[in-house]
């Protein structure tokens, strides 16, 4: 299998969608790696840490689309690049296509491209293993994020997150108690912040009071969510549906009831954010003030930790490209269940039952075009 690397598109994305260690183990079972020249700047692996692990260096995407079957990177292709890619040209990247313009997917099926989402990758359990990589990392990176946002400089309530003696510490208000909610309601409760965390899933309530015995925790339901934003120094949004859009849970009369200076951090914005008045913002620009309420709303918050997200990342990816580059896409997406559900596309065609109805396009059975197109067990996708 000829597998490519591509450059994140935004600047100020410093992630890389394989570690110079994952390359080594790919090259080391038979597989050619490209990497686009300067692609693990960001997450300071230089080109010859890839020369060493074996990869190849492609100066432009150009030459690296011209040479892999398969594709890898952290944020959605650019239309440039879906543009160079040959029909039939496998994508993974976190997708995130439930809240995606329709135009993102008009492309993918345009030029015949196969789309895999990291997020949507499910285990019959239904773990998201590779988006759980990155949630774990934005759960604990929202807390020293509120930290910063709470200071009166950046027009927050001038509250200490862990309080001091005399001063109470800040009331934060998670609605969500799934991998992004438990890790920053462990993460700000070790700050010293009050935690209070909502889900409408009494077991996992039940779990994290079982974990986090100091962390209170109440069902979502409308009138305690309004209650509970209210009284929120900090809100966390981490509400999350796999492959879905995230619901408005948090509605904009919540979040007018808000304390000024209050601070909103919905990191469901991925998914279209969770709370009424997000929007998503950028790296360069990550908040914005609504009614006095100070909102941070970036997507892909794990940009800015561009080595640990690459390395937490890659390595959860590598149980799937270890399958991939052994038997090919095809036959791989055949005999893994998790790795199937992970898939939008499939050579142009929508084969996501959520994706399909969120853009009222036929869906068509993934496992039936994989038997059509002639894949056989060992099969491996051409290499041009």
């Amino acid at each position: 299998m000829v597998i490519g690397v591509l450059r994140e598109s935004d600047p100020l994305d410093s992630r890389v969608a394989l570690t110079p260690p994952v390359v080594r183990h790919l090259v080391e079972r038979g597989n050619t790696v490209w990497v686009a020249s300067g692609a693990g700047n960001g997450a300071m692996y230089a080109d010859e840490d890839y020369l060493r692990a074996g990869a190849q260096i492609g100066s432009t995407p150009a030459d690296v689309i011209r040479h892999a079957g398969l594709l890898l990177k952290m944020s959605v292709p650019t239309p440039e690049e879906m543009a160079l890619c040959a029909r039939g040209t496998a994508f993974m990247a976190f997708f995130h296509l439930a809240a995606a313009e329709f135009s993102l997917f008009e492309r993918l099926t345009e030029h015949g491209l196969t789309a895999v989402g990291y997020e949507i990758i499910e285990t019959g359990d239904g773990r998201l293993p590779v988006l759980a990589a990155a949630s774990e990392m934005a759960g604990q990176m929202t807390v020293p994020l509120a930290a910063h946002l709470l200071r009166s400089t950046s027009g927050g309530r001038g509250i200490l997150l862990g309080g001091s003696p005399g001063v109470p510490p800040a009331h934060v208000v998670i609605i969500g108690a799934g991998t992004v909610g438990s890790w920053a309601a462990r993460t700000a409760r070790a700050a010293g912040a009050r935690v209070t965390v909502l889900d409408a899933d009494a077991e996992k309530l039940r779990y994290l009071m079982a974990t986090l015995p100091n962390v209170a925790t109440a069902f979502s339901e409308p009138e305690s969510l309004a209650a509970a934003v209210a009284d929120a120094d900090v809100l966390i949004g981490a509400v999350l549906i796999a492959g879905a859009r995230s619901p408005h849970v948090v509605t904009q009369a919540m979040v007018e009831s808000m304390k000024p200076g209050a601070v909103v951090i919905d990191v469901s914005i991925d998914q279209g954010g969770c709370i009424e008045t997000s929007r998503p913002t950028t790296i360069a620009e990550p908040t914005f003030v609504h009614a006095g309420i100070v909102h941070y709303c970036v997507p892909n918050l794990t940009a800015e930790m561009g080595r640990s997200a690459s390395t937490a990342i890659a390595q959860a990816m590598l149980p799937y490209l270890s399958r991939i580059g052994a038997d090919g896409l095809d036959a791989a997406v055949a005999a893994l269940p998790e790795l199937a559900r992970g898939v939008y596309t499939y050579k142009g065609e929508c084969v996501h039952a959520a994706l399909a109805r969120t853009w009222h396009v036929p869906r068509r059975d993934l496992a039936r075009l994989i038997t059509r197109g002639g894949a056989s067990a060992a099969g491996q996708p051409p290499v041009r």
